[in-house]
């Protein structure tokens, strides 16, 4: 912690006991009363402080999980509370996470993924296009030395970065095709090998 931040901190803690003195002085005739509402404000402030510790668990608990291998050579993903599918890809062992996009034809990441996987910016040339929803973006092609999916590992695969500005990378049908079956039913996209 810096300077600053210890300062901010004796700050707090003293006005907190300030506070706390004042609510006692001011309600001294009603002692009991006045412990049972400082137990139920802590109890609350704990609760709060549980919850937010504990986000990322309930979260995980309440949104499916990413993927669910069943059986070898099969791998079933639960629809997203978005109506999407979400794989995680291990690109030169560095997860990425993508929106699966059955209306895309190659893999496109997006600049932050690229440079996290270990692709230089200063290689990519953005020379070639492609028709988005927004309208035409230049991208760079590339090649992802491995690339991994649950069990199924792929070397020297093409992919584009994406110039323009996204939120998530995009699997498309050229990394899809890859596997023999793919199929979408009862909220799950179902992917084998």
């Amino acid at each position: 912690m810096s300077t600053m931040e210890y300062g901010n901190l004796a700050y707090l803690v003293l006005l907190g006991a300030v506070l706390v003195f004042w609510f006692f002085v001011q309600n001294r005739q009603s002692l009991n009363k006045t412990l049972q509402q400082g137990a139920l404000w802590g109890l609350i402030f704990l609760g709060t402080v549980a919850a937010v510790g504990l986000w990322g668990d309930i979260r995980q608990t309440v949104h499916p999980q990413q993927m669910v291998m069943t059986d070898a050579g099969r791998i079933e993903v639960p629809r997203g509370p978005d109506g999407h599918y979400y794989l995680t890809l291990d690109i030169n062992e560095t997860p990425v996470r993508f929106v699966v996009d059955t209306g895309a034809t190659s893999m496109v990441l997006t600049q932050a993924d690229a440079a996290r996987v270990g692709l230089d910016d200063e290689d990519m040339i953005f020379y070639s296009e492609a028709m988005t929803a927004n309208g035409v973006v230049r991208t760079a092609p590339v090649r992802l030395d491995d690339v991994a999916l649950g069990p199924f590992h792929d070397r020297n695969v093409r992919a584009f970065v994406n110039e323009g500005e996204m939120t998530k990378s995009l699997l498309g049908m050229e990394y899809l095709n890859r596997f023999a079956r793919l199929e979408i039913a009862n909220g799950r996209l179902v992917l084998e090998r």
